[in-house]
């Protein structure tokens, strides 16, 4: 295994809003930045927490198939959400893109994310 670092970018998710990468790939691992609900062509978030959730995952989606991975390598994933009201719907459209053994979780309530969102997603994969 190589121990140096390589970026993973994709046009099918949005563009880093800051200094950092979609991902980065080290040490047999991808490492994929929290994902936003937002709309790579449009630059916009999804309306509503439905809708951001399910972007959010096919925008990591996007990032690990660059990668030439997919969600059965994803072994770590953390959720931030603007309200832990909204868990419940949240888990159900998170669940709908992962198989048994479900990758570890945690989950935290923010006070604020980045353009205001409602759910963001990060995930460690197995490259």
């Amino acid at each position: 295994m190589s121990s140096a670092k390589q970026q993973v970018h994709t046009d099918h998710a949005p563009k880093a809003i800051g200094p950092y990468s979609q991902a980065i790939k080290s040490t047999g691992l991808l490492f994929v930045s929290g994902q936003l609900g937002i709309d790579p062509q449009s630059g916009e978030l999804r309306e509503g927490i439905q809708n951001q959730t399910k972007q959010a995952m096919e925008n990591m989606r996007a990032i690990l198939k660059e990668a030439g991975l997919d969600f059965n390598a994803v072994v770590k994933t953390t959720i931030l959400l603007k309200n832990l009201e909204d868990f419940a719907a949240v888990n159900e459209i998170y669940g709908s893109y992962f198989t048994q053994p479900y990758p570890a979780r945690a989950t935290y309530q923010v006070a604020k994310l980045p353009k205001d969102g409602l759910v963001e997603i990060e995930a460690i994969a197995q490259a």
